[in-house]
């Protein structure tokens, strides 16, 4: 007799896989989107230039 459970084993591991894997790419969908985010608003973000934490002596 043919066993059908070894010819396909992700008959029974399937939903938790896939749900495991959506969940992963969502949340790697959200973490290239945060960090692409992060880099336009560093490069665009600001008109002027940061200014120096020194302090500067008085004359």
């Amino acid at each position: 007799m043919l066993n059908v459970m070894a010819a396909n084993p992700l008959t029974t591991r399937d939903g938790p896989n896939r749900r495991a894997r959506i969940i992963t790419t969502i949340l790697m969908i959200m973490i290239a989107a945060m960090i692409v985010r992060d880099i336009f608003v560093r490069r665009w973000g600001t008109a002027a230039p940061p200014s120096s934490d020194v302090s500067q002596r008085s004359r």
